[in-house]
């Protein structure tokens, strides 16, 4: 399974914009739309490409805050109900079962500071919690982003 230049940027391009079309990225990587299409096709078929999204703005739908907490679980907690017990708070976003202290990081989403202390007791709830330390987020950006602008320190 060979991932040359160009289908790294066939990548980079999908990911900028998924619906991105055959003949752009063409233009693009300098490749005929047949040999674009066969190129995304065959990172498909070995899985590389696992499907095609839609980015939200959360913001806009009332859910703008964002925090990520640390969980602490009793005993020899399995890395499965770590991950079950926080799939069952709609508000978890993603669950990373980490090793060290503590056992799992969440990525929470939220509308205001209420919900967030409303989904936190309700993962507390949900197994043999013993602790957690939520960490609000202030900013953000990743890697399937722009290149962050400037940083402005406005006061």
């Amino acid at each position: 399974m060979t991932v040359d230049d160009i289908d790294q940027e066939l990548l980079r391009l999908l990911s900028a914009d998924g619906r991105r079309t055959f003949s752009e990225m063409a233009g693009e990587v300098g490749l005929s739309v047949a040999a674009v299409k066969r190129r995304v096709d065959r990172l498909r078929e070995i899985g590389v490409i696992t499907g095609f999204t839609v980015k939200v703005d959360h913001t806009k739908l009332g859910w703008g805050i964002e925090a990520f907490t640390e969980l602490r679980y009793a005993g020899a907690t399995p890395v499965s109900a770590i991950i079950t017990s926080a799939f069952a708070v709609p508000e978890v976003q993603a669950v990373y079962a980490i090793a060290g202290d503590p056992d799992a990081l969440v990525h929470l989403r939220v509308r205001d500071i209420r919900h967030l202390q409303q989904a936190i007791d309700r993962m507390r709830r949900t197994g043999p919690v013993v602790g957690t330390k939520t960490l609000m987020v202030l900013g953000s950006w990743n890697r399937d982003d722009p290149a962050p602008g400037p940083v402005s320190d406005e006061r």
